[in-house]
């Protein structure tokens, strides 16, 4: 298929990129799942600045990294179109609006939170939050369970976190090597059928990477030793001044270190995050309960930004209760901006380190199949956060099911809350058969929370 060259569309230049990556941060509502649609819409569909087979194996190799990989995956894209700067102001501004706008709504929360009709607004925002979880499992599913192997690896990916409490990155590193032999090995379930984009890939702008391969996009050990010392300075500095000035027992030391460490074995994009975090500051460090962990999810949804700018409401909240002194809003404020800040840091040193390799092996076999059992093992840890939402928002108490290596959660069917159920059954209905967008059925819910409290019934 041959094109003329005008049909090919030019570069972007960088202060173009830069309006479009405002956009996107502005506009980038709804989580990874919906975050990741609009990227490719935008990018690929109508400004045509990236191929539809580039996009995608840059989305696995950010599913194949700790952390949150919306973010990832824009950082990813600006760097290949403006080197590390393009990185920057990409990742920068993808998360600079849910910052600012979660640090308001956290001030709101540990103010106001406790009144009545703003509890019930964020009892009914909780209700909406299981809908979208259950529409995020079913829009990646769809894109990443190609054939019979996949759904079944997701399928034990999520019954090794949910029954069996097998780590993260165990499931997700094991997946991917299994997905590695199976492309070696040439196994049919692993065959990942990249060329549904082909028509695109001749007329998108990165066709001039592909023709004159940029220096920056090539693999140098020079560049990469370069990059990963000043990235983990930058990241792990802080960490360090924060445990030699105020101990390990101190507050900030420990949201430094934890989240520092989060950012570390969190595989599985944003969604893996919140489960690890809800488990580990909620059950271990007991930062916040369940509920209010449901509550900054319930805010994070609602702003624009990534999904796992929720630990920056986690970071203020528990700084905000061992302020040590200091005044608690403040606490709150430096609590929250550490713990976003060792949560991303860590984003731009995978990428500016891995991406050039990445870009070298688009083309090989094994590392796709690699990166496509990643995906799968994903749709069972988004399926995990959705199980465990279901049963803190449709129950209120749970009890421990331990038989020999088998453990987890079991709601206490007696403790039902019939108009959570009732709400989440609501915008399940309107999400999956009514199609109503994410927003207006977040606020339906938060307007029905406040309705049955007004009316007496919660």
């Amino acid at each position: 298929m041959t094109m003329d060259s005008k049909a090919t569309p030019a570069h972007p230049t960088f202060a173009e990129a830069t309006r479009v990556w405002l956009k996107i941060g502005l506009l980038s509502f709804g989580g990874p799942a919906a975050q990741i649609a609009m990227m490719h819409r935008i990018l690929v569909d109508e400004k045509r600045w990236i191929s539809e087979s580039r996009f995608l194996h840059a989305l696995n190799y950010c599913m194949l990294l700790p952390g949150p990989e919306a973010t990832q995956l824009a950082t990813y894209v600006g760097w290949l179109l403006h080197k590390t700067r393009g990185g920057l102001v990409a990742g920068g501004l993808f998360v600079l609006p849910g910052i600012v706008a979660l640090m308001v709504l956290s001030w709101v929360y540990v103010i106001a939170g406790q009144i009545g009709i703003v509890a019930a607004l964020f009892f009914g925002l909780k209700a909406a939050i299981l809908a979208v979880v259950l529409e995020a499992v079913l829009r990646v599913g769809k894109r990443a369970l190609k054939g019979t192997v996949l759904a079944l690896l997701a399928a034990a990916a999520f019954t090794a976190i949910y029954f069996f409490s097998i780590p993260f990155p165990i499931v997700v590193l094991g997946a991917g090597l299994l997905g590695f032999i199976g492309g070696k090995l040439n196994w049919s379930g692993f065959d990942v059928n990249m060329q549904h984009g082909a028509s695109k890939q001749a007329v998108t702008a990165d066709a001039l990477i592909d023709r004159q391969q940029p220096e920056h996009t090539k693999p140098s050990l020079k560049r990469l030793a370069l990059v990963t010392a000043t990235w983990l300075a930058l990241w792990l500095i802080p960490v360090a001044l924060l445990l030699l000035a105020l101990g390990e027992g101190n507050v900030f030391s420990r949201i430094a270190v934890f989240f520092s460490k989060m950012a570390m074995v969190t595989f599985g994009g944003a969604y893996a995050v919140l489960a690890y975090v809800a488990q580990q500051a909620v059950e271990n460090y007991q930062w916040l309960s369940a509920g209010e962990m449901l509550d900054g999810l319930g805010l994070a949804e609602t702003t624009p930004g990534p999904l796992i700018m929720v630990l920056q409401f986690v970071g203020f909240l528990a700084a905000f209760r061992d302020a040590g002194g200091m005044p608690p809003l403040l606490a709150g404020t430096l609590g929250g901006l550490l713990a976003t800040w060792v949560t991303f840091a860590p984003c731009f040193l995978w990428i500016f380190a891995g991406a050039p390799y990445v870009e070298t092996l688009r083309s090989n076999r094994a590392l796709s199949s690699a990166l496509a059992a990643i995906t799968a093992a994903v749709v069972g840890v988004i399926l995990n956060l959705a199980v465990w939402f279901a049963v803190h928002v449709v129950f209120s108490r749970t009890r421990e099911i331990v038989y020999g290596p088998l453990r987890f959660d079991a709601p206490v069917i007696a403790s039902v809350n019939l108009w959570a159920a009732a709400l989440s059954l609501a915008a399940v209905i309107a999400i999956f058969v009514l199609k109503v967008r994410m927003i207006p059925v977040l606020a339906a819910c938060a307007a029905s929370g406040i309705a049955l409290y007004l009316f007496g019934y919660i």
